[in-house]
């Protein structure tokens, strides 16, 4: 006898529901769902998945699911993950978690009150490059972590009820913090407006984190010529580049850097470095799509009941940077993260079993 299939309702059929849909509906014993009330959108939905069921009101399709994914705009994260939750329906939700921390803690919450599994869609936590620079990291080869800079840009893809820093850093913000295995605890920011007068649509976010004493800088931009997914990490012994773009070597250890000289600064005119320059390493990353490896797990979590690698707390860590950069944007000074962790001491720094 096969498996009960597992029932998923994806509500939200547009840029990142589709692409949900597409990965549950090839995994085995997974019967999908698309709820939407765009009816041009449900069209697309069965043209392109002819045997996925259409719905257009979640509130019809709470009994006959076991799981949701919530891929609707950021507005309405919070508010149909509280209606999926209320069920006693895991979900996963795409990031960032909510749009306000209280947002967050209310979902997170509701998981616990209801028993069910929260997770959020923090899909480069699943990134094979992404596990590999934290091991790279890890093992001490680029010696302590002086600075990570990140750059999200590209044109285009506005959205409507979010500006560029709650549209492109959650992915960046998780990153550096999965890699450095804390939460900043604090955040700056200098921001633009450059098409909308509503939303800032070009940014740079500062990040400090306590424990390892490294900053990170992350680069975000809806209006740029080039699509750039690009993470470096400048240590005190070497340097590595994560290039999420490259189809070959996206990552890169560079054995580079810069040493300071014991000299008589007084004598000096100017403060003395020697440059180091050596081999350039691309180390082998096995590829696999990481939307797959998390959308797969997520359906291991509802099928067996564990707790999810990226859970609804990972979300709330994320959307309480996301409110720091939003005080720090109105006062114009860095402003506090708060409940920041050291998740190496909590234990949920770690994606992978």
């Amino acid at each position: 006898m096969g498996r009960t299939p597992t029932r998923v309702g994806v509500v939200g059929y547009g840029y990142w529901g589709s692409k949900h849909v597409r990965v549950l509906n090839s995994l085995p014993d997974v019967d999908v769902t698309v709820i939407d009330q765009d009816e041009q959108r449900l069209r697309e939905a069965m043209s392109s998945f002819p045997s996925v069921r259409i719905a257009t009101d979640l509130t019809d399709e709470l009994e006959s699911q076991d799981a949701v994914v919530v891929a609707t705009p950021p507005g309405a994260h919070a508010p149909v993950a509280m209606q999926a939750l209320n069920a006693g329906l895991h979900t996963l939700v795409e990031k960032p978690l909510a749009n306000s921390v209280a947002e967050a803690e209310a979902l997170v919450a509701a998981a616990q009150a209801s028993d069910v599994r929260l997770m959020v869609g923090h899909t480069f936590e699943y990134n094979a490059a992404v596990w590999k620079l934290k091991d790279i990291i890890a093992s001490g080869e680029l010696g302590k972590v002086l600075y990570i800079d990140a750059a999200r840009l590209s044109l285009g893809r506005y959205q409507n009820d979010c500006n560029v820093i709650w549209d492109l850093a959650p992915h960046d913000i998780s990153i550096v913090s999965y890699l450095l295995d804390e939460v900043p605890s604090t955040a700056a920011v200098w921001a633009q407006h450059n098409i909308s007068t509503e939303h800032a649509d070009v940014a740079y976010v500062k990040l400090d984190f306590e424990r390892s004493g490294a900053t990170a800088f992350v680069q975000l931009s809806w209006l740029h010529p080039e699509k750039i997914r690009r993470v470096t990490v400048v240590g005190e012994k070497k340097m590595a580049v994560y290039n999420d773009m490259s189809d070959t070597d996206r990552i890169r250890i560079h054995d580079a850097g810069v040493d300071p000289k014991q000299v008589d600064e007084a004598a000096s005119h100017g403060f003395p470095v020697s440059y180091r320059t050596g081999d350039i390493v691309s180390p082998y990353v096995p590829f696999q799509e990481p939307l797959l490896v998390q959308d797969s797990h997520f359906i291991e979590c509802v099928r067996t009941g564990q707790q999810p690698r990226t859970p609804g707390e990972r979300g709330l860590d994320i959307v309480r940077v996301l409110a720091a950069t939003d005080v720090a944007s109105a006062t114009g000074g860095p402003a506090a993260v708060a409940g920041a962790r050291d998740l190496a001491a909590t234990g949920n720094g770690r994606v992978r079993s």
